[in-house]
């Protein structure tokens, strides 16, 4: 699906557009084709592992031939089908994955009650499964949820909507379970549930397939939604296993990607999950439950792990501010409660909203539809609302004990500051329920803020609830690397508004191409956008909050502070800086925790004086900070991509060099524009400069098997254009990028990394100058490198080729697919068929630790044999052997007007779309 969006780019922008992916809603089909992947899976499993499947019937009449797949059972069908009379009427607009689930196991529980019990592969006396009550049997709801981590409540209500479809659609009549004899209800507690005689009937069985398939295709027809129905009839292998994760969707059948190896910010160590969870650690269990086959964690188990930690931690906090956090609203000049509880109710209503414009409606009794969802949405609301005041109060009490004053009114008077935590807490519900409809940046949108000011609080919000799953902690992390690889430099990002006064030379170029962010909407406006309900008289944002400026004169900002740039490659200070306060440069100071501001000074005006910051302003400390963790995200994508290159370690040390003197020097080439164009284009020029041989080609072919790597970003590049006397601007490949717009800006600098003449006597003479890991001469001290996760392979025997490589966070999800029997990667196949993979590890660990007793090998010592030392002096013949000319070497000058002859790319072997 990813590359036919590519392919039918052209097209579709023809017919609907440059934004055809939000008015088609793309990226919203992909997930739900994700989701549904996901789901039909986890439905599959679940049923098999209660009832026979289609290969196991011997009764034909029972299982159909799937398309292209196996016998599928007829009861599997109708579950499937029932499900989605359930998401077609019921879950109408938030079909998210974790209601999905609690659908599906409350299907489950409907078959268990009326399929023939010579279908059961489980026995209800089975005690690590089923809760049994004392004298009413087995309790199936609670059984169910403990399996599968659902709520029982959400279990009993959906269980209750699904058997009203059923009377509805297919026409049963309903009786209380506990009232009928049948032979499936034998030994269950039946106080909850109905019972519909015949309904798995095999006389009646396929035509209450057919009414539910007919249903769902009027249902569809006028929608042009995807036919849901073939999920249950293809095999899985078709769909390959996907990923969901930070907003972007990922189906590894068509093209794998792995998270990110580090986070820009600091990193923060995991709480542990819940048992069962794919993050828990292997601990001892009992011997009660040691015998237990525990799950293995798939997509949507991980999913509802993350919802049980919303529903058991979060959700019993009260809907309102705590008795401490109280405190430190009413402390301030002014007491803030009710403007903080109001301002919550509004934002919360735009993002979670009761109804849409323009929803159906439904009659009979699915009219059910609408009342779910508002149920969804204020359940969905109430959660936000209290993850937000319990972060919010654990902010206040670090920010009290680092200022030692309970008077936090510059903070909590904030309004950016308050939007960006609840649309932070927003987010987070909307990943832990896996929302289709809401996906990022949904929230920045109806919050009225930006995603430059969300990354203010990610670390924060992460720092301060020690609780919050890895997960969702993953997921912060994929946010904060999109914001600083592309959203942060975007048209109309409030990060330039901090920017032009930090550096007040780029004001003329930041408002020719009018990137300044809008201000801040007020309530009202978002409260008449959205439908929530009727704001109340609030003072505005520089009216409630003297130190929040939002001025409407970019060039007043621009005069506030004059940056002092430096030069050169061995620079050792930061160009944006304060007049009164230096600071060492980014690159020489790469430190392992962030230097993160106080909240106070994030969040004020840009123009008003640091505090802190000895005499800089709060844009100066912004800036420095932001432009800190776009550096250190750089250097880690820099140092992947060399590796995979197979460049040396001086190349790729100039490569990141080169990209810090651009960010410091030549800050507009970021403008509307990717990082990674910027890092493949200092490539190139490096390769270059230095005469490595190195093509654009196979820089874009090494970059396509990066995680992060999106086409868009070497097929469309944003450069400035002017056709017939007026200026514009188009998109173009890198090639093209980098020949009219990269050289021309960048080369006064790039020509300072052109091969010296001792450099090059260096290189020729001595192999380790070549390979070194030390810095280049003329750099800082110490490598920018030296801190980064070390992901690359290590060697563990000496006297074999093996080699341990560090396990990728998101590898992690292509293991725990079910696609595979074994959840350990080996070279080649197994060592023996059928094998567990603990004795597969097992075998390799004893061929390593082998005493060598073969004596049928060959001996490196005979004579006959060619020496390393003769192979090792045909390849690097001595340095006396070294004979070099006077020309053989070109001067300084001679090299730089040789590189800048050279520095142009070849546009005679374009970028291949493929």
């Amino acid at each position: 699906m990813p590359q036919f969006f590519i392919k039918a780019d052209s097209i579709l922008s023809k017919l609907y557009g440059n934004d055809w992916e939000k008015k088609l809603q793309a990226k919203e089909l992909q997930a739900n084709f994700v989701h549904m992947t996901f789901l039909c899976r986890h439905f599959k499993r679940a049923y098999q592992d209660f009832f026979l499947s289609g290969n196991d019937l011997q009764d034909k009449s029972l299982s159909a031939v799937a398309n292209g797949g196996g016998p599928v059972s007829t009861y599997l069908r109708f579950g499937w089908m029932l499900f989605l009379a359930l998401r077609i009427h019921v879950f109408s607009r938030f079909k998210d994955m974790v209601t999905c689930t609690n659908g599906l196991v409350s299907i489950l529980a409907i078959l268990i009650l009326h399929v023939p019990i010579r279908y059961r592969r489980f026995s209800l006396d089975d005690s690590t499964r089923f809760v049994r009550k004392c004298d009413k049997g087995v309790d199936l709801i609670s059984s169910l949820s403990n399996i599968f981590h659902a709520s029982e409540v959400d279990l009993l209500e959906t269980s209750k909507v699904a058997n009203n479809l059923i009377v509805e659609i297919l026409n049963k009549t309903p009786r209380p379970a506990s009232e009928c004899q049948a032979e499936e209800l034998k030994d269950i507690d039946t106080d909850a549930f109905s019972y519909f005689e015949g309904l798995m009937e095999e006389s009646s069985l396929v035509s209450s397939i057919q009414i539910l398939e007919k249903d769902y295709e009027d249902a569809i027809y006028d929608r042009g939604e995807l036919d849901e129905r073939m999920f249950v009839n293809e095999e899985d292998s078709l769909f390959g296993s996907g990923s969901n994760s930070g907003g972007s969707v990922t189906v590894s059948g068509v093209k794998r990607k792995f998270d990110s190896i580090s986070s820009p910010t600091k990193t923060i160590t995991s709480t542990p999950s819940p048992r069962g969870s794919p993050v828990a650690s292997p601990v001892k269990e009992s011997s009660a439950t040691a015998s237990i086959k525990m799950p293995p964690p798939t997509p949507v188990s991980t999913a509802m792990t993350t919802a049980k930690w919303l529903r058991t931690v979060i959700a019993p906090l009260p809907p309102k501010p705590s008795t401490e956090l109280g405190h430190f609203l009413s402390s301030c000049d002014r007491d803030i409660t009710a403007d903080v509880s109001h301002r919550a109710r509004i934002i919360l209503e735009a993002i979670f909203p009761s109804s849409s414009p323009g929803e159906r409606c439904v009659a009979g009794s699915l009219q059910s539809a609408s009342l779910m969802d508002s149920i969804w949405a204020e359940q969905r609301r109430m959660e936000a609302l209290k993850l937000y005041y319990r972060v919010l109060a654990a902010m206040c009490r670090a920010e009290s004990n680092r200022l030692r004053s309970r008077n936090l009114t510059s903070l909590l008077t904030n309004e950016r500051f308050h939007r960006c935590m609840l649309a932070c807490s927003a987010e987070l519900v909307l990943a832990t329920h896996k929302t289709v409809t809401m996906m990022f940046p949904a929230v920045l949108e109806r919050s009225g803020i930006t995603a430059f000011d969300l990354s203010k609080v990610i670390e924060s919000f992460v720092r301060h609830e020690e609780t919050l799953p890895r997960e969702l902690k993953r997921h912060l992390n994929n946010l904060e690397e999109r914001i600083l690889e592309s959203m942060a430099w975007e048209k109309g990002s409030s990060m330039y508004n901090s920017l032009i006064v930090a550096k007040s030379s780029l004001s003329a170029e930041i408002n020719r191409l009018r990137l300044l962010a809008d201000p801040l909407p007020s309530l009202d406006a978002i409260a008449m956008q959205y439908g929530a309900p009727t704001a109340i008289p609030q003072r505005t944002e520089a009216s409630s909050d003297p130190n929040v400026d939002t001025p409407s004169s970019p060039q007043r900002l621009a005069t506030t502070v004059v940056s002092n740039e430096t030069t050169g490659v061995t620079g050792e200070h930061n160009s944006f800086v304060s007049p009164v306060k230096e600071r060492s440069s980014a690159f020489s100071a790469f430190p392992g925790k962030s230097r993160q501001p106080p909240l106070q000074s994030a969040f004020a005006s840009p123009t008003r004086p640091n505090p802190y910051g000895g005499g800089e302003t709060c844009a100066d400390t912004t800036i420095y900070v932001f432009c800190q963790k776009v550096l250190k995200l750089a250097a880690i994508r820099i140092k992947c991509l060399s590796d995979r290159l197979q460049q040396p370690n001086l190349a790729m040390e100039q490569v990141y060099r080169l990209l810090n003197l651009v960010l410091r020097e030549q800050t507009g080439i970021f403008f509307n524009r990717h990082i990674d164009q910027v890092i493949l284009c200092s490539f190139y020029g490096i390769a270059k400069i230095q005469l490595l041989n190195l093509t654009f080609r196979e820089i874009i072919n090494n970059y396509r098997k990066q995680p992060q790597c999106k086409p868009q970003v070497f097929r469309n590049v944003f450069v400035e254009s002017r056709r017939y006397g007026r200026s514009g601007h188009e998109t173009v490949d890198i090639i093209a990028f980098y020949n009219r717009v990269f050289i021309p800006a960048v080369k006064p600098l790039l020509v300072k990394f052109a091969p010296s003449e001792s450099s090059v006597e260096q290189s020729h003479g001595s192999e380790d100058t070549e390979k070194s890991d030390g810095p280049s001469p003329g750099s800082p001290g110490s490598s920018p490198f030296q801190r980064l996760p070390d992901m690359s392979p290590k060697k563990v025997s000496a006297t074999h080729n093996v080699y341990v490589s560090p396990l990728r966070s998101a590898k992690m999800e292509n293991l725990n697919s079910h696609n595979s029997k074994s959840y350990y990667a080996c070279v080649g196949e197994s060592t023996h068929a059928y094998q567990s993979p603990s004795k597969d590890l097992t075998a390799i660990n004893n061929r390593l630790n082998r005493s060598r007793r073969v004596s049928s090998r060959l001996n490196f010592d005979d004579p006959g044999l060619v020496s390393d030392s003769v192979v090792a002096g045909s390849l690097y013949p001595s340095q006396s052997s070294l004979h070099l000319t006077s020309d053989s070497v070109l001067s300084q000058s001679q090299s730089q007007s040789q590189s800048q002859s050279v520095l142009l790319a070849s546009s005679a072997s374009p970028i291949k779309h493929k």
